[in-house]
C-alpha cells in the first residue's frame, strides 16, 4: 500500500511564512537596467552574485519607454520570490525610483555613466540618491554594480 501524502494545515493569516523556508530555484535578486547598452556595466553584479551562489535574473526595461512593464515587474517581484532588486540607470536615472514606488522590496540603485551623461554620471547619482519620502532607494557609487551585489548579499544575509 502506498503512503498518502502528508497534508499540513496552514492558518490563513500566515501562508507566506510557511513558503519562506522552501528551497526553490527561483532567483532571489532581480537585476534591471534601462537599456541593453547598460549590460556591460551591470555584469559585475551578476558575476558577484553568481560567485556567492545567489540566484539572480536580468531584465532590460525602461522607466520612460515602458513604464507599465516596469510597474508590473516591480509589483510581482515578491510574489515570484525576489527579495532584493538592483536597478542600474543613467542620465535621469528614473528606473530605481519607479521600481521602489511599486514594490516593498529593498531597491539598490546603480548610477551609470553614458556617452551623454553630465559630469561623469553625477546626474544619475543625484537622481537616484534624492528620492522623495516613502520611496527609499539605496545608492552605490557610479558604475559600481559589484558593490550593489555585495549589498544585496548582505541584505539577504548570504
Amino acid at each position: 500500500m502506498s503512503e498518502q501524502p502528508q497534508i499540513v494545515a496552514v492558518p490563513a493569516s500566515e501562508p507566506a511564512t510557511e513558503f519562506e523556508e522552501l528551497d526553490v530555484d527561483a532567483p532571489l535578486v532581480g537585476i534591471v537596467m534601462g537599456s541593453k547598452s547598460d549590460l556591460p556595466a551591470m555584469e559585475p553584479a551578476v558575476k558577484e552574485l553568481t560567485d556567492r551562489g545567489i540566484r539572480s535574473e536580468v531584465r532590460v526595461m525602461s522607466a520612460h519607454r515602458e513604464p507599465d512593464k516596469v510597474a508590473d515587474y516591480a509589483r510581482n517581484a515578491k510574489l515570484r520570490g525576489l527579495r532584493v532588486i538592483i536597478a542600474g540607470a543613467g542620465l535621469a536615472a528614473a528606473l530605481p525610483g519607479v521600481v521602489a514606488a511599486h514594490c516593498e522590496l529593498p531597491v539598490i540603485g546603480v548610477p551609470l555613466t553614458s556617452r551623454t551623461s553630465v559630469a561623469g554620471g553625477l546626474d544619475a547619482l543625484l537622481a537616484i540618491a534624492q528620492m522623495p519620502p516613502g520611496v527609499p532607494v539605496a545608492c552605490v557609487g557610479v558604475d559600481n554594480a559589484r558593490n550593489a551585489a555585495v549589498l544585496a548579499a548582505r541584505i539577504l544575509g548570504a
